[in-house]
């Protein structure tokens, strides 16, 4: 599962969990201008992206269009990158069966709360 930080995320972030997420990209490096939401929503579902965003831009997009790509909204209280990181690895698990799912009721946001 690769994962596309979106750019309120922070780079840094990624060389934390590529062991556990690799393949996983920055949007500032994806290798293309990626300036609006539609654009890294058209990124990420063309390349199997998960969207990792704090965001709520990407949560309207997905009530639209559905899945995929899926988005991880994250709603952490003044994280660090570290503590970002650490987060979507103790939830990797939990995040892998939300992508998964492919029932017909299955969302395609994830609410992560910490």
């Amino acid at each position: 599962m690769k994962l596309l930080l979106d750019e309120n995320t922070s780079h840094r972030i990624l060389k934390l969990i590529e062991e556990h997420f690799p393949g996983s990209v920055h949007v500032n490096f994806a290798g293309v201008p990626l300036r609006s939401d539609a654009l890294v929503w058209q990124y990420a579902k063309n390349h199997g992206f998960v969207i990792v965003t704090f965001d709520t831009d990407f949560v309207q997009i997905a009530t639209l269009r559905g899945a995929p790509p899926h988005v991880l909204l994250l709603q952490l209280r003044n994280p660090t990158y570290a503590d970002t990181a650490r987060v979507l690895i103790e939830r990797k698990a939990l995040i892998q069966g939300f992508v998964d799912d492919r029932s017909k009721d299955a969302s395609a946001v994830m609410e992560i709360h910490v």
